[in-house]
């Protein structure tokens, strides 16, 4: 650890992580992370809203605080998923995400069943066209 010299104090700077702790349940996050291992290439982003893009898009989402996912898919996948799981497009602060459904809970714990569409979801982002990368101040 870096010593300080001050005056004539000598003690010890210490590091503290200044991340904030996500609000969303551990559990929550422990599945997300979970499900984005089953794809290597992925990496996941974001403190309290962890998510995953690719080429600016993003195409993942676990929303603070109640750890609601969200996944981008094509209109063909949306369609499907939206009618096999009876669930609705993802909304966050008032805002219906148009591209984004709403994944039940009972299914971010079935890993093996969900990977299939963050593996389509992944697919889609792909092929949209890279957004610019902010430049950093």
């Amino acid at each position: 650890m870096p010593q300080v010299v001050c005056a004539n104090f000598n003690f010890e700077a210490k590091f503290v992580s200044t991340r904030k702790k996500s609000p969303i349940p551990s559990d929550k996050v422990a599945l997300y992370e979970k499900l984005l291992a089953s794809i290597p290439e992925i990496e996941r982003k974001g403190a309290d809203n962890p998510y995953t893009s690719i080429n600016g898009n993003m195409f993942s989402l676990l929303h603070s605080p109640e750890g609601r996912l969200a996944l981008r898919l094509s209109e063909k996948d949306r369609d499907q998923f939206l009618k096999k799981y009876k669930t609705s497009l993802f909304e966050a602060y008032g805002i219906v995400m148009k591209e984004y459904v709403a994944v039940p809970d009972s299914l971010l714990k079935k890993t093996r069943e969900l990977q299939k569409y963050l593996e389509l979801s992944y697919a889609y982002a792909k092929q949209l066209k890279p957004k610019p990368t902010k430049k950093k101040r």
